[in-house]
């Protein structure tokens, strides 16, 4: 071989006719020993001249830097002489010797260890790096031994990396928000970058939207199928948000007795949603499907790593991963750790090893922030407060429990029995239908220990509240039930340990400004549960920004005077708006009928009760919702 030497970038290396090769530096050193054979080359030093030869070395270091264009970087570097010099990568491998000031020396330090970090981080250059990229090299080197990998990037850089440009995929029946647009391709980038990332924004901010935009996109690019775990509270919500916005996903409840066994029938559905019990239930079964994107709807509920739910999610099989909560850290920092361990499985390292090294407490999340603000994308209400409208309506359609489907298919067939006695169709016919639907220990109430145990309006009603009180915020509830009421007070300041008050039909007209008036000066979170007839009109309770409608009245001018409560003059928040109502029930009707009326504008007060179609009764007594199959 014939060849000369030549510095090459920040090192020296060997050019011959066809190519440069690259010694390391055990090499250079036989060269100037004369231990090498090849004697085409000559020695370096007589080769160049003007290059000292140093049998000192420097260690190598590794930093990963944020630039002000938004761009992440990974330099290599030794120090010498209170300089730093460049060091080079070439086809993937660390070059272990140096050049500067007309000086050569050779490199310290693990840089085994080094190259093994960056490899598996797929880096073969210095550089720009992508957000995957660097992921996967603080996932390589958080808690690695190897402690020469500063990471000095800023975390506001991400800001800039969260503004990816796209168009929404066709398909999507909607207009997103600037924010959500930026949610949803921000999401897509991650996914395919990283192949997980936590949604965290703020309850009422559309994070619904923003994942079935993602959805669409999949479809479009054909990586099916998708699964979502939720609440059983919102698996419906989930099926009737993808049917509005995005009419072309086949979309698949699974769940409760009629769910399927053969693991082939839920391939069959681009989208499919499950509740977190069935996930523990029917975990063989979705292990055999090999699902392009799995999403955690509230996702809080995983964040005790040692829950069978926990466990059972992580161990689906998928390509992408998609965690979705509000609350991303509510009481210890293991509470992160179980979340991103479904993102990015060996991101913070195994539980035991982050549990030694990160404290439960303030300096233990300024640790992981460098981890998590790269995978974690949240936007609070205020931050987005010009895109969003004043107020903002959240239908909550739920499905009853099996339990609950057979008490209230009991009294509904009385119902029916009794109008076809002869009975005139009236109201009342439907009233304990309307109860059951708002609590069944109204009806019931030997039944009413733990007000959350079977009803799942209630329990989503909880979760509702919970995101409030996690915002330092307060809601306001309306009922019409006196019972529900002693429900409310009962069980919310036990469950939440929150300040309740309550306005209806008792409380005397001349206390009932001073409780308003206690409510909005309050500076805790709290809550106020009211009757619509009684407390629907007349008072001013903007110290509340959140509505909640626990069973929904048949005239729509009495929800909406209701809701003016808290959104009217005065109020400087946007004004969140729940109304719950469960499917295949009266309450379905109900809603039917308020939508109804909204779209031809007629919000005037019908009749005594605000209901004059006997038609709208009839179609109640015979809604009934889909019970469990009798074996």
């Amino acid at each position: 071989m014939i060849g000369k030497w030549i510095v090459y970038e920040h090192h020296i290396a060997i050019e011959d006719e066809k190519e440069i090769l690259h010694p390391d530096a055990e090499e250079v050193y036989a060269f100037l020993s004369g231990d090498n054979p090849d004697e085409g080359i000559p020695n370096p030093a007589e080769a160049i001249r003007e290059l000292r030869f140093s049998k000192v070395g420097s260690p190598v270091k590794c930093d990963i830097v944020s630039m002000p264009e938004g761009v992440i970087r990974v330099e290599l570097y030794a120090i010498r002489k209170n300089k730093k010099w460049p060091v080079d990568m070439m086809n993937g491998h660390i070059i272990d010797h140096c050049v500067g000031d007309n000086e050569w020396f050779y490199l310290t330090g693990d840089i085994a260890a080094l190259q093994d970090i960056l490899s598996k981080a797929g880096i073969d250059h210095t550089g720009e790096i992508t957000v995957g990229q660097y992921i996967d090299l603080i996932k390589q080197d958080f808690f690695s031994t190897y402690k020469d990998v500063n990471n000095l990037v800023d975390s506001h850089v991400f800001a800039d990396l969260m503004k990816p440009e796209g168009d929404i995929p066709k398909g999507i029946k909607a207009t997103l928000y600037n924010y959500q647009k930026t949610g949803f391709l921000w999401m897509s980038q991650m996914i395919d970058a990283s192949h997980g990332c936590i949604l965290g924004d703020e309850m009422g901010l559309g994070k619904t939207l923003q994942v079935i935009t993602v959805f669409q996109e999949l479809k479009n690019r054909k990586e099916l199928p998708l699964l979502v775990v939720a609440p059983v509270s919102l698996l419906e919500n989930w099926k009737r948000e993808c049917d509005k916005f995005a009419p072309d996903l086949k979309v698949h409840i699974h769940h409760g007795s009629k769910r399927t066994g053969r693991y082939q029938e839920l391939t069959e559905y681009d989208v499919v949603v499950i509740s977190y019990n069935t996930a523990v239930s029917d975990l063989s079964l979705l292990k055999m499907v090999g699902w392009k994107c799995v999403v955690l709807d509230e996702a809080q509920n995983i964040k005790n790593p040692y829950s069978e739910r926990a466990k059972s999610v992580k161990a689906i099989s998928r390509s992408r991963s998609i965690a979705v909560t509000g609350t991303p850290f509510e009481n210890h920092i293991t509470d992160i750790w179980s979340l991103v361990d479904f993102v990015v499985p060996g991101l913070l390292g195994s539980l035991s090893l982050f549990s030694q090294n990160v404290s439960d407490d303030v300096l233990g999340a300024e640790k992981i922030e460098p981890v998590l603000t790269p995978i974690m994308i949240r936007r609070l209400v205020a931050d987005v407060a010009n895109d969003l409208p004043d107020k903002v309506i959240i239908p909550q359609p739920i499905e009853m429990s099996d339990i609950e489907k057979d008490g209230y298919e009991r009294i509904r067939i009385e119902a029916v029995e009794e109008a076809n006695g002869g009975r005139a169709l009236s109201l009342p016919l439907l009233q304990k239908l309307r109860m059951y639907c708002t609590h069944y220990g109204i009806c019931d109430e030997d039944k009413c220990q733990d007000p959350a145990a079977i009803s799942i309006k209630y329990q989503r009603f909880c979760e509702i509240v919970e995101e409030v009180i996690s915002r330092k915020e307060k809601v306001i509830v309306f009922t019409s039930y006196k019972k529900m009421f002693d429900i409310f007070l009962d069980d919310v300041p036990k469950r939440f340990g929150i300040k309740i008050d309550s306005i209806n039909g008792e409380t005397p007209v001349d206390e009932r400004q001073g409780i308003v008036d206690s409510f909005n000066e309050y500076s805790e979170p709290a809550m106020l549960v009211l009757n619509p007839r009684a407390a629907g009109t007349g008072l001013n309770i903007t110290g509340a920004n959140h509505v909640i409608h626990y069973n929904l009245e048949w005239n729509p001018s009495l929800e909406d005077q209701s809701s003016a409560r808290a959104y009217r003059r005065g109020q400087e928040k946007t004004v969140f708006i729940y109304r719950l109502f469960y499917i295949n029930t009266v309450e379905q009707i109900v809603n039917e009928r308020i939508e109804r009326k909204r779209e031809i504008a007629s919000t005037a007060v019908i009749g005594t009760d605000g209901i004059d179609d006997k038609n709208d009764i009839l179609r109640a007594l015979e809604m009934a919702p889909e019970l469990k199959r009798k074996d």
